[in-house]
């Protein structure tokens, strides 16, 4: 039971969290004007292109505002080959937490990021891995296991999120997707009709158009003047022939995915792609960065440190920087994560200045100017710096404040009453 000094003692302890609260919520900047690392305590205090977040795991608890959107690289440096680029790509693009079941099955599998392909496309996500099955008639995507899809592990039709990609491209006519399919549909010619009843056939890249060996891809400039704004690649050698769908690891190395691909000082090449090094096989390369199990609160971390050194490590077994990077939970970082990484790269390969928006076209290579902190400058894209909605629920959350201050009622009423109680009881 409380008593009148317990209670005040309560009392205190509530103004003094209550304190830091309002310090902590005192260096919050007015609404759309933090800066990135500025603290927050929810989106709306966040500058374009930052989301308001934080990261546990490297010992990050105060939110802050945290980068979410990409600097496509074709908006610095215009009109080179696809290959001289590098594009962000998410792993298991359509596994996203927030996707509600459409069998009727609570779902029970891995997922590995946390908002749309719409929404990822927006942030400035260029590369997309879609596992595909055989399922109810129809093709969907599953996250799922030896070469079949379930009830419990199926997200959607596959046509759903393909539609998603046509809408983009259909309202951005400058830029380029690519789509990388991990191959269990066995229906006869049944890709064929996916993209063509998604429509998607006139962005299409073709095969015989793709550079033989370690030549160059055809300009951006090219691919966008002549609408082929869509590559698409298979796991399954033979639907190349078939359906004219190009065989992945004939036109890209790739290193070991999963665990195998996160390991500081080794970057193995994945068994069905040639050696990394390779400079006869081809002129892209995917490397791949997350672990075999995914786990979110973990993502920040290694979005912010592991990434980038990794990136070194690939870069002494291939002899190249990365064209794309697949990762999971991708907006996940304690400030710049996979977007500065990108941004590095796309800055040594492009220029050779230590970040793409440093990069000066028509200057020499290394020429590069000074240039402020991303968020202090409206993001280089096509979008119009227009940002997407972070779906996910690393925002700052009141509900903590809520409490204390229904606690703080509870015990100024009974602050107020017991000494009104103890002097009847005197009186009495």
């Amino acid at each position: 039971m409380l008593t009148c000094r317990k209670s005040t003692f309560y009392i205190l302890i509530f103004f003094i969290v209550f304190a830091a609260q309002a310090a902590s919520t005192a260096v919050s900047c007015s609404p759309h004007r933090c800066q990135l690392l500025d603290p927050c305590s929810k989106a709306e205090d966040c500058g374009s292109g930052l989301y308001c977040g934080n990261c546990p795991s490297a010992g990050k608890n105060q939110p802050t505002c945290t980068r979410a959107q990409t600097i496509q690289p074709t908006s610095v440096v215009e009109g080179l080959a696809f290959n001289k680029y590098s594009w962000l790509v998410t792993h298991n693009s359509f596994s996203n937490l927030n996707e509600p079941s459409h069998t009727g099955t609570q779902r029970l599998t891995f997922y590995n990021q946390e908002d749309s392909v719409t929404n990822q496309l927006l942030n400035g996500v260029r590369g997309f891995m879609l596992d595909m099955y055989d399922f109810e008639d129809d093709i969907w995507l599953c996250h799922s296991l030896q070469g079949h899809c379930y009830n419990f592990t199926a997200f959607e039709p596959a046509i759903n999120t393909l539609k998603e990609v046509g809408a983009f491209l259909a309202g951005n006519p400058s830029e380029i997707v690519t789509i990388f399919i991990e191959d269990y549909v066995h229906s006869f010619k049944g890709l064929t009709k996916l993209f063509t009843d998604a429509g998607l056939f006139k962005y299409w890249f073709p095969v015989s158009e793709m550079p033989s060996g370690s030549g160059d891809w055809p300009t951006v400039t090219t691919m966008v003047a002549k609408n082929h704004r869509l590559l698409v690649f298979t796991s399954i050698a033979s639907k190349e022939a078939d359906e004219g769908i190009a065989y992945q690891w004939r036109y890209i190395v790739e290193n070991e995915s999963g665990d195998p691909g996160i390991v500081q000082g080794s970057c193995p090449n994945r068994k069905e792609s040639q050696p990394l090094n390779s400079r006869t096989a081809s002129s892209l390369f995917l490397q791949n960065y997350f672990p075999t199990i995914p786990i979110q609160n973990e993502a920040c971390k290694e979005h912010s440190s592991g990434l980038v050194e990794m990136v070194g490590t690939c870069y002494k077994a291939a002899g190249r920087l990365p064209n794309f990077v697949a990762v999971n939970f991708y907006m996940r970082s304690n400030g710049g994560g996979v977007f500065d990484v990108q941004d590095k790269i796309n800055g040594r390969t492009l220029c050779g200045c230590d970040t793409v928006t440093a990069c000066q076209p028509g200057k020499s290579r290394g020429d590069c100017k000074n240039v402020r902190a991303f968020n202090q400058t409206s993001p280089s894209s096509d979008l119009g710096g227009k940002g997407g909605i972070y779906s996910g629920y690393i925002e700052f959350n009141q509900k903590t404040s809520n409490a204390l201050r229904l606690w703080f009622a509870y015990f100024l009423i009974l602050n107020l009453f017991c000494p009104i109680l103890m002097l009847i009881l005197i009186l009495l």
